[in-house]
């Protein structure tokens, strides 16, 4: 657990896990108004007596933070200095290590971990302002991630997905002229279009969460009576009472609270829902699907007889200018450029459908508050003023199109059509991710760690800056390099998990978007990059400059390998004579024979070029809707290209 707003003095260490040490009880009648969650100060106490607890923190101010160990309530040893983030860190292990009863019922992580995901899942919903992440161990990312927000419905979207959120409403009930007692409510419930079979309600009075059988039972009655289908409905609620209106005493997990004038606070909640539902049951959203032959020539003779079929079916339409017509949408691909290669789709595409990156990327929201520096803060602000409002209309409402060719992609936002430099907007993108998630990547760890000084050999004799320079200098230039990197190892895995140990060897890179991992061929170039373009002095510069190199290398290059498609085949004939000539057989690919191409290094160009598309479609374009803030300077230098206008194409081509 991390909390960046609370801080403990270096001379409160001592009795942190003593009991009631943080109790938020000053006097006895402080129990007629508890609010918080836990309020006897024992949460820490009782963690030092079944686990292993290490806390790290730093207050405003200080050059370093301390790193100390409890065990029952008191200090292993004395404080520690150690590199922190403003704030306390609290990490527990070995949970239930000295009790085995309790540990071996919790041997069955299959049972138990639904649960915490769902407790989790409840908490990142009503607590906008705070980071949650939650990963089972062993496992490469995590289940729960979401991070602060400002609006409800992100929160929402993030951990239950786009599929949920487009079927919500924002409801609010307010009975504050009531005599019996005040009250309110805000939240969101589903509509008709929604359809689960399982209710899935969560509720939180004065910011605590618990259940409520009674107003459960009252809403779903609600919903079955308005609704004609047994779906069940998905309910966010946040109510706020008066304290003393609040029992919190009445279970021993505090899961049910009891509250004054229920049945009418229930009433009026039902009320309103009800209303609600009413209103919206008004429009009806139904998925289409295509119609079989039989019914298709029903319709036919239906024509024939004259008889006007959507008139028969009592459907009414509303015509739209065929110049106006936008045949696709994020949602639905049947307007994608994929859709009519089916001969040439790639098993990575067939794939696609079961691999679920979308809801990979909706749970990774960008942790804002993940460091306190004012630099870094600094630089994200810049980013925010530098913003295009038009630019990012596109990017957050396009459809993805098609790959163009090695450097661009199409997209389609209304009806124009746009070229997008695919390295470009990568490029941006990373940079922003590695600001955004300063402090809190998750890390890809190297199968074998990879000697810093390898790497900027490999880098300088590759540099064509650098082919002057002799054997010596080269070796002189990567000595330098490498010690310049191991003297910031501790900063650069801080902030951005670049991981660098004792022997100079590189270890761990940072996941700066899910599901892609960079073009390791680039790595050598990064490392150098790395150690010669980071101000490493100047913390501001530091931050933008190391930022900069992170966007450079996970930028959605094009592949080292030529792309095989067309004539670039003819890139991999085993005649190399003919290859460095440059000459070109018919574009007819039968006129290359089989036994003249390397065909092991074909198909590896092939999988490396067909991965490239499938991270651009599935991955980059994903992540760019959701974080991308494209500045001012996108809009002239050819990142986004203007190339169609629906309107503009039927004034030329209408008489047709």
């Amino acid at each position: 657990m991390f909390a960046n707003l609370v801080s403990f003095q270096f001379e409160d260490l001592p009795i942190l896990c003593e009991r009631h040490t943080t109790s938020k009880l000053s006097a006895y009648e402080d129990l007629q108004t508890i609010k918080s969650m836990g309020f006897r100060g024992e949460a820490l106490a009782s963690m030092t007596y079944v686990g292993h607890v290490t806390v790290t923190t730093i207050t405003e101010g200080q050059l370093h933070g301390y790193r100390v160990s409890y065990r029952d309530g008191v200090m292993e040893n004395d404080p520690k200095p150690c590199a922190a983030v403003k704030g306390t860190q609290v990490m527990v292990e070995n949970l239930f290590y000295n009790m085995a009863a309790r540990r071996k019922t919790l041997q069955n992580s299959n049972d138990d971990y639904p649960k915490i995901v769902d407790f989790i899942s409840r908490f990142a919903v009503h607590h906008i302002n705070v980071n949650f992440s939650c990963r089972k161990h062993g496992a490469n990312r995590a289940d729960v991630h979401s991070a602060s927000t400002s609006s409800r419905l992100d929160a929402i979207r993030n951990v239950y997905g786009v599929s949920v959120v487009r079927d919500l409403m924002e409801i609010e009930v307010s009975d504050e002229n009531a005599v019996d007692g005040i009250f309110t409510m805000d939240g969101f419930i589903s509509n008709a279009n929604y359809v689960a079979k399982k209710t899935t309600m969560i509720l939180f009075i004065n910011d605590r969460l618990v259940d409520c059988t009674s107003l459960k039972r009252a809403i779903e009655f609600v919903y079955s009576a308005i609704l004609p289908q047994a779906s069940k409905p998905f309910i966010y609620m946040s109510i706020n009472l008066p304290r003393e209106h609040v029992d919190v005493n009445i279970h021993p997990t505090k899961k049910e609270v009891s509250l004054l004038n229920q049945e009418h606070i229930i009433e009026t909640i039902k009320d309103a829902i009800e209303e609600k539902l009413m209103n919206s049951n008004t429009t009806r959203i139904f998925q289409t699907q295509t119609v079989n032959s039989s019914a298709l020539a029903q319709a036919n003779t239906q024509k024939e007889k004259g008889t006007d079929v959507s008139t028969a079916t009592g459907a009414k339409s509303q015509k739209i200018p065929v110049s106006q017509m936008v045949r696709t949408d994020p949602l639905d691909p049947s307007g994608r450029l994929h859709t009519y290669w089916h001969g040439q789709s790639s098993n990575l595409e067939k794939k696609s459908d079961l691999v679920s990156v979308r809801n990979v990327v909706r749970s990774r929201r960008n942790p804002k508050d993940a460091g306190d520096l004012s630099s870094r803060h600094e630089l994200l602000t810049e980013i925010d003023s530098n913003l295009h409002p038009g630019l990012l209309d596109i990017v957050k409402n396009c459809t993805y199109v098609g790959v163009a060719d090695e450097v661009f992609a199409l997209i389609q936002h209304n009806t124009r059509l746009y070229l997008v430099n695919v390295i470009n907007v990568s490029k941006e993108l990373m940079y922003q991710q590695a600001l955004c998630r300063f402090g809190n990547f998750n890390a890809i760890q190297l199968s074998e760690p990879a000697p810093l000084r390898e790497l900027l050999t490999m880098a300088l004799k590759d540099d064509e800056s650098m082919r002057d320079e002799n054997d010596k200098e080269k070796l002189e230039i990567a000595e330098v390099n490498t010690e310049i990197l191991k003297e910031n190892a501790e900063m650069i895995n801080e902030y951005f998990s670049i991981h660098i140990d004792q022997g100079g060897n590189l270890t761990r890179l940072p996941v700066v978007l899910d599901q892609y991992t960079p073009d390791m061929d680039r790595l050598p170039e990064f490392i150098l990059t790395l150690g010669n373009d980071v101000t490493w002095d100047v913390e501001k510069e530091c931050f933008r400059t190391a930022a900069a190199a992170i966007g450079n290398f996970y930028a959605l290059h094009p592949p080292i390998l030529p792309n095989p498609s067309g004539n670039g085949i003819q890139l991999y004939k085993k005649n190399k004579d003919q290859m460095a000539s440059g000459e070109h057989a018919d574009n007819d690919l039968t006129s290359t024979e089989e036994d003249d191409v390397d065909q092991e290094l074909l198909a590896e160009a092939e999988a490396t070029w067909a991965q490239r598309e499938w991270t651009i479609q599935h991955v980059l374009f994903p992540s760019m809707r959701l974080f991308l803030k494209p500045p001012k300077s996108m809009a002239t230098d050819g990142t986004f290209v203007q190339v169609a206008s629906l309107e503009k194409l039927y004034k030329i081509f209408e008489r047709c």
